[in-house]
């Protein structure tokens, strides 16, 4: 059976088709079953303070922020039993009642990927993502996508929420990504990314030399003109973000930087490195043009010039088994590409 809602809610089910992991087969989202249901979830009192739509957006983790906003505003969502505002605050204890009909829309299909798996058991998968792959399906990728590949893969990820995604990548950075194979591991993975205790370490290369390493602690929020952008922000509608950054390795023009995250927003690391002026490498978003470095040598400068996505990658990830109870940590070596662009500064350096 499958279940919407998080620890601490009571859940309503249905049973999904199974997917036979020879062939294509079509799979409906929890967002995507055209009928109606009634979830309720407890505000917890670490959520004391929030507005509700960040409390539901923390309880009803399988719905987007954007569509939890639409419930609250069409009465759908209630708070103790009555219609609220998106902003107003909870204080901890109370009830969220989600009654909804959620529209027909696409299926998901299970698809053969090739998929390099770093660690698997019962409970949880753990992927080494190559840049260039999208996480989730989306208008303009529906299918190719890692959820189409986790679905072939693994049948029994047809009965967890997201085929069992807990967090994302974007497209075009690499690295390390758990996967919950079962409900309970999921319940138990999100409570693990709402309490910050899972680590997870990137590495980036920048332009500009940094100096010392530090803390960028700037809430963001959607960018004013241009809406596929994150911004910082102190907007009512901003969330916490917070980034430690130490520097790995200075180059002449350059840094190679480790990155690790207190919060999952989107985006983070790009827009809190290049908030302080050392955006990241290739970044199509928020580097601009490729800067070239006074004197580089011509290798150099094709390196740059043709590094087409964000250089950054998800190095380590560590967590604790939601069953075992055991602490893990998982490493991936950087990739090809980004290896190769630190080999073209390195020899800058010897110039």
């Amino acid at each position: 059976m499958f279940c919407f809602v998080n620890k601490g809610a009571r859940c309503a089910s249905r049973q999904l088709p199974l997917i036979d992991p020879c062939m294509s087969e079509k799979f409906a989202s929890p967002e995507e079953t055209g009928e109606e249901s009634t979830l309720d979830a407890e505000v917890t009192t670490e959520m004391r303070g929030q507005r509700l739509d960040q409390a539901a957006a923390l309880l009803f983790p399988d719905f987007s922020r954007a569509r939890l906003q639409g419930w609250i505003r069409d009465g759908n969502l209630l708070l103790n039993g009555k219609p609220a505002k998106g902003k107003d605050r909870v204080l901890g204890g109370e009830t969220l009642t989600l009654v909804a009909e959620v529209e027909d829309q696409v299926q998901w299909l299970a698809e053969p990927l090739s998929l390099e798996i770093v660690h698997e058991d019962e409970a949880i998968l753990v992927i080494n993502k190559p840049a260039g792959l999208v996480v989730h399906p989306a208008a303009g990728n529906r299918t190719g996508t890692l959820l189409n590949g986790l679905l072939y893969h693994c049948q029994a990820l047809n009965q967890v929420p997201r085929a069992g995604i807990v967090h994302r990548l974007d497209k075009d950075t690499s690295g390390l990504m758990v996967v919950a194979k079962t409900l309970e591991s999921h319940l138990d993975l999100v409570e693990q990314l709402r309490k910050k205790t899972v680590s997870r370490i990137y590495q980036a290369v920048v332009y500009g030399v940094l100096t010392a390493g530090g803390t960028v602690d700037e809430p963001l929020g959607r960018h004013p003109v241009h809406r596929t952008r994150r911004a910082v922000s102190h907007s009512a509608d901003a969330r916490e973000a917070v980034t430690h950054y130490r520097i790995l390795k200075k180059f002449r023009s350059h840094t190679l930087v480790q990155c690790e995250l207190e919060t999952g927003r989107t985006h983070q690391i790009r827009v809190h490195m290049a908030y302080i002026g050392y955006p990241l490498v290739g970044d199509p978003l928020y580097s601009g043009r490729p800067r070239i470095p006074k004197g580089a040598a011509p290798a150099l400068i094709s390196g740059i010039e043709h590094f087409k996505r964000q250089a950054l990658h998800a190095w380590q990830l560590g967590l604790v088994h939601p069953v075992t109870g055991e602490a893990m940590v998982w490493q991936a070596d950087l990739p090809d590409d980004m290896q190769a662009l630190l080999a073209l500064m390195e020899q800058d350096n010897a110039v």
